[in-house]
């Protein structure tokens, strides 16, 4: 028993000089382990939630909704909803991006013409809502008009002008066209497949259906595109009223430009015309969508052009020279009495007048070519820039502005002449000489239209 007493102690003793490794809480135990994931690379899965709904309630939503037009779910509406809500979402969000551009305006005119607003979907499936898209036949525009059509409803369509693209206008004329097609068929359905198909295709399907007259009684007879048309339609009337239950928010949504309408009366460039304005060609071209090429042709030297309405009241006030210099033409001397420098005088004439600039913070290429009244594009030239970068500090060659008064000579006959400096319009140097008009320079030198060029001499007094 002693012996068996002593071996136990033995045993005690020798067992707790063996080193013990240091206790740790379980918090410490998470913090290790959350350091070791430190180096770990965690893979960022991008996921859309997309709910998931049945027949009946969608069903139930389009029962629930006021509308004007007749409306029944049926399984052809029922799979484009499932087609624009889960397999094509890009389709819709394009879409949702761009409609405040236009529904505003739809709703204006369906409601001038007592239609129904939900006539507005139809441009949806006709051009998402893009009013310069042409189709594979040369449809064009948020309507989709042919040009033979267009014409037939005041829109102008050549080699200049397309007004197929502008959206007041092909909205206005969509809707008169489809008011005739609604009071031929008596059925709106019918009406928005006629737009689709034209009417002599409704015509043909009505009579084998057996004189049966809405759109799901002559589906069968429709062409195959029609078919599918009009619920496609129906479709997007649903789901834009239903965004929140398909998990639909407005991502960078774009809106309308506020405009007014200004007449220059005369031929124009809209590269030039934002030149002069400090405007921006793709707002001045978005919203003059029917100017082909950017240019305004002589041909139609009368019509108005929207101008954004930031910049309308600068562009009114300052008309009479954004007009003047907005002439890109060749210059034609009509006076007998004109003369012009050679290019050696000229080019030594600039040289001794030309003033630097240095630029400061906050400049841009228009605002200095405003205070020295000059053009942009001089500048441009002048200084061999290929853009309209510029940077603090840098200088600027100026061949114009306080060049002026040297410019200006008294030649053998008593007449007060001015040598015309690049960048120089009428209504600059009729600014520049006090008590002198643009008309007066014009009766002074018989000139019979506001053409000048750099060298040439001008009678100014």
């Amino acid at each position: 028993m002693k012996r068996i007493l002593n071996s136990t102690f033995i045993l005690a003793f020798f067992t707790c000089l063996i080193p013990l490794s240091n206790a740790f809480s379980q918090e410490e135990e998470s913090v290790a382990a959350a350091a070791a994931l430190e180096d770990e690379v965690v893979p960022n899965y991008h996921y859309e939630y997309i709910p998931d709904f049945t027949y009946d309630e969608i069903d139930q939503r389009i029962k629930a909704m006021d509308h004007e037009m007749a409306f029944e779910l049926n399984d052809r509406i029922f799979s484009f909803i499932q087609y624009f809500t889960v397999r094509n979402r890009d389709y819709t969000k394009m879409v949702l991006a761009r409609k405040e551009q236009f529904f505003p305006m739809f709703d204006q005119t369906m409601a001038k013409h007592e239609m129904p607003l939900e006539i507005k979907y139809l441009s949806i499936i006709e051009s998402g809502l893009d009013p310069q898209i042409r189709s594979r036949v040369g449809a064009m525009g948020l309507w989709q008009f042919m040009p033979a059509t267009g014409r037939m409803y005041g829109m102008e369509v050549s080699s200049d002008i397309d007004d197929r693209m502008d959206p007041e206008l092909s909205t206005e004329a969509a809707a008169k066209y489809l008011k005739s097609l609604y009071r031929m068929f008596g059925d709106w359905e019918v009406a928005m497949a006629a737009y689709n198909c034209g009417p002599g295709n409704v015509r043909k399907a009505i009579r084998r259906s057996g004189g049966k007259k809405t759109f799901w009684g002559i589906y069968n007879y429709l062409p195959r595109e029609t078919r599918s048309y009009v619920p496609q339609v129906q479709a997007m009337l649903y789901i834009l009223n239903h965004l929140d239950e398909h998990n639909f928010h407005p991502e960078d949504p774009s809106y309308a430009i506020e405009y007014e309408k200004i007449r220059f009366d005369r031929a124009l460039s809209l590269e030039k015309l934002a030149e002069l304005t400090n405007l921006c060609v793709a707002d001045l071209g978005a919203i003059n969508p029917s100017i082909k090429r950017n240019k305004v042709p002589e041909s139609h030297r009368s019509m108005a052009l929207r101008i954004p309405k930031s910049k309308a009241q600068y562009v009114k006030t300052n008309l009479a020279w954004i007009s003047d210099s907005l002439n890109n033409a060749p210059t034609k001397l009509l006076a007998a009495n004109l003369e012009l420098q050679s290019a050696e005088e000229l080019a030594n004439e600039i040289k001794e007048n030309a003033v630097t600039y240095r630029v400061r913070s906050g400049d841009v290429l228009g605002s200095i070519a405003r205070r020295y009244g000059v053009r942009v594009s001089d500048l441009k030239y002048w200084n061999n820039l290929s853009s309209n970068l510029i940077r603090v500090g840098q200088t600027l060659r100026i061949n114009s502005g306080n060049a002026s008064l040297a410019s200006t000579q008294t030649n053998s006959s008593g007449q007060t002449t001015y040598t015309v400096q690049p960048g120089d319009s009428l209504w600059i140097i009729s600014k520049r000489h006090a008590g002198l008009s643009v008309e007066q320079i014009k009766r002074l030198n018989n000139l019979n239209s506001n053409n000048i060029k750099p060298g040439q001499k001008l009678i100014i007094g």
